[in-house]
């Protein structure tokens, strides 16, 4: 059974940083694209950043510059992101997808972004 699970989220004053983790087990993700997801207060769950095998990151606009996805190793993935925004508030989700139904998504953590 596989299991993904984040940590890493809290409350942080806007221009401040917090470094999300995500880590996966149950089985081999080699293959797997790595991403981020957010949905913020009345808004669609976003792709923010993505990494796969053998391709450069892909990053929104609206992070670009200010947040790096990493794969840590096989089954980990991070995400840091400074300079934040109140406008990142969100609850953030880690998805590791491969095909078809090997798409498997973390729990979630808030992110606050508030003075």
């Amino acid at each position: 059974q596989v299991h993904v699970v984040e940590s890493g989220g809290g409350l942080v004053q806007p221009g401040g940083s917090l470094r999300l983790s995500c880590a996966a087990s149950g089985s081999d993700f080699t293959s797997y694209t790595m991403a981020w997801y957010r949905q913020g207060p009345g808004k669609q769950r976003e792709c923010i950043a993505r990494i796969s095998p053998g391709s450069r990151p892909y990053y929104a606009d609206s992070v670009k510059g200010r947040f790096t996805i990493s794969k840590d190793n096989t089954n980990a993935v991070s995400l840091q992101m400074n300079s934040l925004k109140p406008e990142d508030t969100a609850v953030y989700y880690c998805n590791f997808f491969y095909i078809g139904n090997l798409d498997f998504w973390g729990q979630g953590t808030q992110v606050t972004v508030s003075s």
